[in-house]
């Protein structure tokens, strides 16, 4: 038996998993679903591999989960031809609640390996030929893997997207998912203010937020996006990835960096700051207070059961009537083992709010003169209260 403990980066309790495991498996009894399928090849959008198995899907390698109502998981993933394993009734201590172990080397670069992860799957639904299968997740499950099953011994299958089944328990954090959260923002909090004492003129973009990857991986983290953007204080931008971090910081600068990484166990969570080479232009700080202030507005519309249509049309109202542009992606989400998790703010949104639900917010915008926002997080606790995770001040930080 494998040594969960030694070998795991900050491995869940099993209690946790097993708790996710039974209310799942529940609500497939409820619903008449007999088998759940997923598949991510990441994990900043995988959650749903890594919310059944604790296991994260890297690399751009597909991981398959076959999580049936009755029976231990199938995990299908890299590994040699013929690979296929049954392990006993509890997992290998790694693998927890997985009873069989696929493996096949396919490639997304290698297009006629599309087929192999599924030829597996398929081995594993053997006895689900007409049975209704649930999807979790469809935009990351690949067309070739339910082409394939839709095509071949599935083909008396019903299937059926069940994202709506397992979202809004994935969304609503235990105590023992909370404490990992915490150290998620705490762990950012260190992060961005190692990346922020470093700065100095001639450091290039790339190498600010080394420091913050540098400080997270030391707390615990495994994956993350580390955005910058700089420029003459009081200039319009964004915040973009590595391939364009190669601008080197001058005094006089602003320098924005948001630390949108995973920490212990692996949940996400986003922190956003400001800092200048110098002092802050009389605009930046106006437009600094005036993001906190939406921020505020939002908050005043978190609570259990709100819909989150309608705060985004009253957050869009309240743009208007400052004269500011209104959002047309998201101005805040949900967050977990996925960066962006449901519920999203936003008009196509059918998820209500609730406690123990956590979210990212980052109202932001930019004017002909300067880029505005501010990024946390936020947790809704079990009494419906509001808390700010993380501690770092919410200021432009002026740098001499």
């Amino acid at each position: 038996m494998l040594n969960a403990a030694e070998r795991v980066n900050h491995p869940l309790p099993t209690r946790e998993l097993e708790r996710r495991w039974a209310l799942i498996r529940a609500a497939m009894e409820e619903r008449g679903t007999d088998v759940l399928l997923a598949q991510a090849n990441n994990d900043f959008m995988g959650g749903y591999v890594k919310y059944l198995t604790d296991l994260p899907a890297t690399n751009g390698y597909a991981l398959t989960v076959v999580f049936p109502r009755d029976e231990p998981m199938t995990v299908i993933g890299q590994g040699a031809f013929g690979l296929d394993q049954r392990l006993p009734g509890e997992g290998d201590g790694i693998r927890r609640g997985v009873g069989r172990l696929m493996g096949v080397p396919s490639y997304a670069s290698a297009h006629y390996s599309a087929g192999y992860d599924a030829d597996l799957a398929a081995k594993a639904l053997d006895g689900y030929r007409g049975a209704t299968i649930g999807m979790l997740g469809t935009a990351a499950i690949s067309f070739a893997l339910i082409d394939r099953l839709k095509r071949g011994s599935l083909s008396d299958a019903r299937f059926l997207d069940a994202s709506d089944l397992v979202d809004p328990i994935k969304a609503v954090k235990s105590e023992d998912e909370l404490a990992f959260v915490r150290r998620t923002a705490a762990a950012q909090d260190a992060a961005m203010e190692a990346a922020i004492a470093a700065i100095k003129p001639g450091m290039r973009e790339l190498e600010v937020a080394a420091i913050a990857e540098h400080v997270g991986h030391e707390l615990g983290s495994e994956q993350g996006l580390f955005l910058t953007y700089s420029g003459p204080a009081g200039s319009p931008g964004q915040i973009v990835n590595r391939h364009l971090q190669g601008r080197a910081l001058r005094q006089g600068d602003q320098f924005s960096l948001l630390v949108e990484n995973n920490g212990p166990g692996g949940f996400y969570c986003e922190l956003g700051r400001t800092a200048v080479l110098g002092k802050a232009t009389g605009e930046m700080q106006e437009q600094q207070a005036f993001v906190l202030e939406a921020q505020r507005f939002c908050l005043g519309l978190l609570r259990p059961g709100a819909d989150p249509a309608r705060i985004w049309n009253e957050y869009n109202q309240f743009m208007r009537e400052n004269g500011r542009p209104e959002e047309k992606r998201v101005h805040f989400h949900g967050q977990g083992y996925d960066m962006v998790e449901r519920p999203l703010i936003r008009f196509d949104e059918t998820m209500l709010i609730d406690k123990n639900m956590y979210f990212a917010l980052h109202p932001a915008f930019s004017t002909e003169r300067t880029y505005s926002w501010a990024c946390d997080n936020f947790l809704i606790d079990s009494t419906g209260a509001v808390e700010r995770l993380h501690q770092l001040p919410q200021r432009i930080f002026e740098l001499g």
